[in-house]
């Protein structure tokens, strides 16, 4: 009987070993990577993937605030959303809802608008309508001007909870997205700062510089010329007491300084 660790057994292993200088290299095979059946898919796989991702940075990220929107932005893009809230009457915060509801917003459960403050804090971009300035609104101990609470009550009936589409020209001093905003209403796109003048609830915003209307400058002046011939809102009370905004916010500037 052999023992399996007997000599002639170990023996017989060491001659069936190979001797490391016997090993034949084996030579690389490239053509299976060189053959467009392998290499076609690959290349259009990696391009698919570069498109789509391309493509979701510019239509689909949402925005959450005006700081984030990109310097190739401005003045090119617009933001399309739903208006959670408005401040007075020229400014309000909207959620940004890239793609609208092709994209799924309102239609699935993690495309949903949120409700609460809670939830809205810090994803909202704060919108300055451009081109228009509204009455002052009561703050820091300052009275309210005249149809202020209209302009306002107007806003909020007219955009707060509706989709809105702006186009953004620059961020302000005060972190806010300058733009011209756009409201469907009876399957009719309307300009909100230009209803806005029409019901004499604004005027066209005047300063020294920094003004933006984008290409709209002439029309909101020649709809200001209008709701003042027709005395609507602010201008239907005694010129001797009218008060422009700009005049209102330079007055309260000097009286608390």
């Amino acid at each position: 009987m052999r023992w399996p660790w007997s000599s002639s057994s170990i023996e017989r292993d060491q001659d069936t070993s190979v001797a490391p200088n016997d090993i034949v290299p084996i030579a690389t095979d490239w053509s299976h990577y060189r053959d467009p059946r392998n290499v076609v898919p690959v290349v259009v796989l990696t391009g698919s993937a570069f498109v789509v991702s391309a493509f979701y940075r510019s239509y689909l990220k949402r925005i959450p605030q005006a700081i984030n929107i990109g310097s190739n932005f401005w003045r090119k893009r617009s933001l399309f959303g739903q208006v959670t809230s408005v401040g007075d009457g020229d400014n309000f915060r909207l959620f940004h809802t890239p793609g609208g509801r092709l994209a799924g917003w309102g239609l699935l459960p993690w495309r949903r608008v949120p409700e609460t403050a809670k939830e809205l804090k810090d994803k909202t971009v704060h919108i300055r309508l451009a081109g228009v300035d509204a009455p002052e609104m009561a703050h820091f101990g300052n009275p309210a001007q005249p149809f202020s609470k209209e302009a306002l009550d107007f806003l909020m009936s007219y955009i707060l909870h509706r989709r809105v589409r702006a186009y953004v020209y620059k961020r302000d001093q005060y972190d806010r997205a300058v733009a011209t905003v756009y409201v469907r209403r009876w399957l009719l796109r309307r300009d909100v700062g230009l209803q806005m003048l029409k019901k004499g609830l604004a005027t066209v915003y005047e300063a020294k510089s920094g003004s933006e209307f984008g290409s709209l400058e002439e029309k909101y002046r020649k709809t200001e010329t209008w709701a003042r011939l027709k005395r609507k809102g602010l201008w239907g009370g005694r010129k001797s007491n009218y008060e422009s905004p700009r005049e209102y916010k330079a007055r309260i500037g000097k009286s608390t300084h």
